[in-house]
C-alpha cells in the first residue's frame, strides 16, 4: 500500500519548468544596429566638414591630455571627442561617425521606452503597445530628417546631450510610486547635469518634468518638491550659464545682426511648421537654406503660423482626454523646440539639427493615429514607413560624404545664398578643380560681401589656376581691408610659386613688420632661401617659425631636410 502510495504521489508532481528566455527584444535591437550603420553608411568614412574643423582635434598644438579639452565649454561633449581621438590614434573621420551612431541607437532605445510608459498612460496595452513603442523607437533612429544630427560630427552635441534628457526623463516615467526615492532623484540630476554639460538647450527637462506631471495627473508634484527644487535650482544656475554663454557668441543672442527678438520669433511662426512639414514629408533637406526674415507679424506670412500655433495649443489642451498623445505631443514638440525657436535670434533661422530633441513629441502625435488601427495594421503601416525612411536616410547620407558634395548639394537648392556658394568654391578648391573655385568665388563675391578672409581664399583659387597677376590683386585688395600678417605672407607665397624671389621677400618683410610672431612669414622665407642653395640661412628661418610657433609641422621637416 505504501509503495502504490507514493508512485501516486510522485505522478502527481508537475515538472518545474523554467521561464522562457524573452530573446526577441534583444534581437530587434540588433537588428536596428545594424540597420542604421547600415543606412549611414555612405557618411562612415566622410570627411570632416563645416565646423568640424574647428574642432580641437583639429589644433596640431592641443594636447593629448583630458585636460586640454573638457577645460572649454560643454566638458561631456569635448570629453567624448578625446575618447575618440585616442582611441584612433589620431584624426579618423570614422571612429567619430561611428561613435555619432551607436548614441544615437541609445537615444532611440530610450525613446521606445518613453513612448512604451505614455502609451501605457494613454490605455494601450498588449501586443499594440509593443508594437508602436518599438515602432517610435525605430521612427527615431531611421528617419532621414536626423542625419544632420548623426553625419555631422559637430552635431554630437545634439545626440549626446539628447541622450542624457531622455535617460533622465525614462528614469521620472518609471518610477515606482508617486514619490520619488533619493537614489532616483540623484539620478535625474546627475543625467540633468550631464545634458546641461552636453548641450545647453537641455535646460527645458525641469519643464517637461513639470508638464508630465500636470497633464498626465500623476500627482507627484508636492511629493517631490525636493526635486523640482533641485531642478530649478540647477536650471537657475544653466541659464545663467546661458545668458554668460551668449554674451560672447557671434551665431546667437540679443546682439545678432540685422535680427530683432520680435523678427526672430515671427520667422520661427513660419519655420516650425516647416518642420513639422519635414517630419511628415522629408523632401528638400537643406543643410543652409534660404529662410527670409519676417520683420513684421504680417510679412512672409507669419501671422497665419503664430495662428496655426495658438490654434495647436488651444487644441491640445482642449481634447487633451481624447487624444492624450497627440495633445501631450504637441505641447512637448513645442516646450523642447523653444530654446532655439523663440525669442532668442539665431543667425540660422531653421537648422535640422534642432530637430533632433523635440523629434520625440512628433513621434507621439504620430502614435495617436496610429493606435486607432488595427494591430495589422500598424504592422504593414510602420513597416512601409520604416522601409522609405531608411533609403531616404541612405540617400541624405551620400550628401555627407565630403564638403563638395554637401556644398553642391546645398547651392541647387539654396543658389541665391552667399555662404553655400563660398563653401563650394573653397571646397572645390581642396580637390583641386581651381577652374571651377575661381567661378564659385566670383559668383559668391555678387551674392554678398568680399570682405579679407574670401579675398584670400579666391586668390589661392587664382594662383592654382595659373592667374598669378589676378590673385596678387585680390590679395592686394585684402590687405587694404585688413592689412595682416597672413595676408602679406600669400602674397609672398604666390610671387614664390611664379619665381618672383625678389618681390616675395618684400611682400615676407612687410609681413613680419606687421607682425613679428607669425610663423609662416618664416616658413615661406626659408623655402625661399633653401630654393636659392642658402641651407644655412634657410635653415635659421625655420629656427624662427618654430620658435613662433613650437607646433608647425612644415617649419619641423623643413629645418630637418636642410639639416641632413
Amino acid at each position: 500500500m505504501k509503495k502504490t502510495k507514493s508512485r501516486r504521489e510522485a505522478s502527481s508532481v508537475v515538472p518545474v519548468q523554467k521561464p522562457a528566455v524573452n530573446w526577441w527584444p534583444w534581437a530587434a535591437a540588433l537588428a536596428g544596429l545594424f540597420l542604421v550603420f547600415e543606412a549611414y553608411t555612405p557618411a562612415l568614412n566622410g570627411a570632416f566638414v563645416l565646423d568640424d574643423r574647428t574642432l580641437p582635434f583639429f589644433d596640431p598644438n592641443l594636447s593629448h591630455s583630458i585636460w586640454g579639452w573638457v577645460g572649454n565649454v560643454r566638458p561631456l561633449l569635448m570629453f567624448s571627442f578625446w575618447i575618440d581621438y585616442r582611441l584612433s590614434d589620431g584624426v579618423n573621420p570614422f571612429a567619430f561617425h561611428a561613435t555619432n551612431v551607436v548614441l544615437h541607437f541609445l537615444a532611440s532605445t530610450l525613446v521606445a521606452l518613453i513612448a512604451a510608459k505614455l502609451l501605457e498612460w494613454a490605455s494601450v496595452v498588449g501586443r499594440k503597445r509593443t508594437v508602436l513603442a518599438w515602432f517610435s523607437g525605430a521612427l527615431f533612429l531611421l528617419h532621414p530628417l536626423q542625419t544632420e544630427s548623426v553625419a555631422y560630427v559637430a552635431s554630437r552635441s545634439e545626440n549626446l546631450s539628447a541622450l542624457f534628457y531622455f535617460a533622465a526623463f525614462t528614469v521620472f516615467l518609471y518610477r515606482g510610486t508617486e514619490s520619488m526615492t533619493l537614489l532616483r532623484t540623484v539620478a535625474i540630476l546627475a543625467l540633468f547635469g550631464g545634458a546641461i554639460a552636453t548641450k545647453e538647450h537641455t535646460l527645458t527637462l525641469p519643464a517637461l518634468l513639470l508638464l508630465t506631471d500636470l497633464f498626465w495627473d500623476r500627482g507627484g508634484i508636492r511629493k517631490n518638491a525636493i526635486l523640482y527644487g533641485l531642478l530649478a535650482l540647477a536650471g537657475m544656475v544653466g541659464t545663467a550659464y546661458l545668458v554668460r554663454m551668449l554674451g560672447f557668441a557671434d551665431t546667437a543672442g540679443f546682439h545678432v545682426k540685422d535680427v530683432t527678438p520680435a523678427s526672430y520669433f515671427f520667422t520661427q511662426c513660419r519655420v516650425i511648421w516647416i518642420y513639422a512639414r519635414m517630419f511628415v514629408l522629408p523632401f528638400g533637406q537643406n543643410v543652409d537654406p534660404d529662410i527670409p526674415i519676417s520683420q513684421g507679424l504680417i510679412d512672409h506670412g507669419a501671422i497665419l503660423g503664430l495662428a496655426a500655433i495658438v490654434a495647436a495649443v488651444v487644441g491640445a489642451w482642449i481634447w487633451r482626454k481624447r487624444y492624450p498623445l497627440a495633445a501631450f505631443g504637441v505641447l512637448m514638440f513645442l516646450l523642447l523646440l523653444a530654446p532655439t525657436s523663440s525669442f532668442i535670434p539665431i543667425k540660422d533661422p531653421l537648422a535640422e539639427h534642432r530637430l533632433y530633441l523635440p523629434f520625440l513629441g512628433l513621434v507621439l502625435i504620430s502614435l495617436e493615429f496610429l493606435r486607432r488601427m488595427k494591430d495589422s495594421q500598424v504592422m504593414w503601416a510602420g513597416a512601409a514607413v520604416l522601409a522609405v525612411c531608411s533609403v531616404l536616410t541612405y540617400q541624405r547620407n551620400a550628401v555627407w560624404t565630403s564638403p563638395l558634395a554637401l556644398w553642391q548639394d546645398t547651392v541647387a537648392k539654396s543658389p541665391n545664398k552667399y555662404r553655400p556658394r563660398f563653401q563650394l568654391a573653397f571646397a572645390q578648391y581642396e580637390v583641386g578643380r581651381c577652374p571651377e573655385a575661381v567661378q564659385s568665388y566670383e559668383k559668391a563675391a555678387i551674392l554678398g560681401p568680399a570682405d579679407d578672409r574670401m579675398l584670400i581664399d579666391w586668390a589661392l583659387a587664382l594662383d592654382c589656376a595659373d592667374r598669378v597677376d589676378e590673385a596678387v590683386a585680390r590679395l592686394r585688395q585684402a590687405s587694404l581691408l585688413n592689412p595682416t600678417a597672413h595676408v602679406y605672407s600669400q602674397i609672398g607665397k604666390v610671387y614664390a610659386s611664379h619665381g618672383k624671389m625678389q618681390e616675395a621677400l618684400v611682400a615676407l618683410a612687410e609681413a613680419e613688420k606687421i607682425d613679428a610672431n607669425f610663423d609662416m612669414t618664416y616658413v615661406y622665407r626659408g623655402k625661399i632661401y633653401e630654393i636659392a642653395g642658402d641651407r644655412a640661412a634657410a635653415a635659421r628661418e625655420y629656427q624662427r617659425a618654430l620658435a613662433a610657433k613650437p607646433g608647425n609641422q612644415d617649419a619641423r621637416d623643413s629645418l630637418l631636410r636642410v639639416s641632413r
